[in-house]
């Protein structure tokens, strides 16, 4: 099992510790010494006013935080938390994570899904109803573009007649986020991954997705990914479920029980799952990386070699 952790600006309105250099490189630099192996960041280039007040949170740009991680670490992963898809041209997407894949090191895993915010699509210039054919359109460039040269696409709102776009990383993982069949069918079919998100069902009314609170709804999801996988001739072995566990607590309160935890990861491990994401605090950077340094100690220090 590996472990990731998305940065915690998770609040509105959020604490200026952690848009502050100081903060971030303190954060990143914690999250690496204390094991995990991913690090990530919200996508939200456009909230509505209404969302934030909701409940929403605030974000950085992801590509741009995730820049700037790279240069300050040296093994972490870096692994966006979703970028959502169709909010831009894919050929910029593709861009973005090549220079960052290439100035890393090769440390980018690019997590994507469609979003559900409408008013953000509608901000950004996006038809919200196009948005899965947006969604396989931008796949196929990306795919295209960092393997191809005179890379030639019609899409949705845009012709490219013979691009070539250096640097080409060749081959990024490319993970895709969301509980519906439908994003199961894409993971199946062309992804190196699957990131469903934790959806009690009062929420995935709100969000219009299939909700997923415990290991019971994980296992027949994955269920129907697996038989899918098997279909289309690939090796389920060849692919990263992303998902935590809720078992032994929260890792920042003091009634946070590490056996627990630990059983609730040998539980996901033995459905498939192979990256355990992590939620920390966003009250504050010393309380965050106070979190980050108890659980790698008392979590990712205790798994077998």
């Amino acid at each position: 099992m590996k472990f990731s952790v998305t940065y915690p600006l998770v609040t509105h309105p959020y604490n200026p510790e952690f848009l502050a250099k100081e903060g971030l490189v303190r954060f990143a630099r914690a999250a690496e010494a204390a094991g995990f192996s991913g690090m990530g960041f919200t996508d939200h280039p456009a909230p509505t006013d209404r969302w934030l007040q909701a409940g929403g949170h605030d974000a950085l740009d992801p590509f741009a935080a995730l820049a700037f991680v790279a240069a300050v670490t040296d093994t972490i992963r870096l692994i966006p938390n979703v970028v959502v898809l169709p909010y831009r041209n894919p050929f910029l997407v593709a861009k973005s994570v090549a220079t960052i894949d290439a100035l890393s090191g090769g440390r980018f895993t690019l997590a994507v899904g469609t979003g559900y915010l409408k008013g953000e699509y509608k901000a950004l210039g996006v038809d919200f109803e196009d948005r899965n054919v947006i969604f396989d359109e931008a796949i196929e460039v990306l795919r295209g573009v960092w393997n191809e040269a005179d890379f030639s696409y019609e899409g949705t709102g845009f012709v490219a007649y013979g691009q070539t776009a250096n640097p080409q990383p060749g081959h990024v993982p490319i993970w895709i986020g969301g509980n519906s069949k439908l994003s199961r069918r894409r993971v199946a079919q062309s992804a190196d991954g699957w990131v469903p998100f934790p959806a009690p069902r009062v929420l995935a009314t709100t969000a219009k997705t299939p909700p997923l609170e415990t290991v019971e709804d994980l296992a027949e999801m994955l269920d129907y990914l697996w038989r899918q996988v098997d279909e289309a001739g690939r090796d389920r072995a060849d692919l990263d479920i992303s998902f935590g566990t809720p078992a032994g607590g929260s890792p920042a309160g003091d009634d946070f029980n590490a056996d627990e935890h630990l059983a609730g990861l040998a539980e996901l491990a033995t459905l498939g799952v192979t990256w355990s994401s992590v939620s920390v605090p966003g009250d504050s950077i010393d309380h965050a990386i106070e979190t980050l340094e108890r659980y790698g100690e008392l979590v990712i220090g205790a798994q077998p070699s």
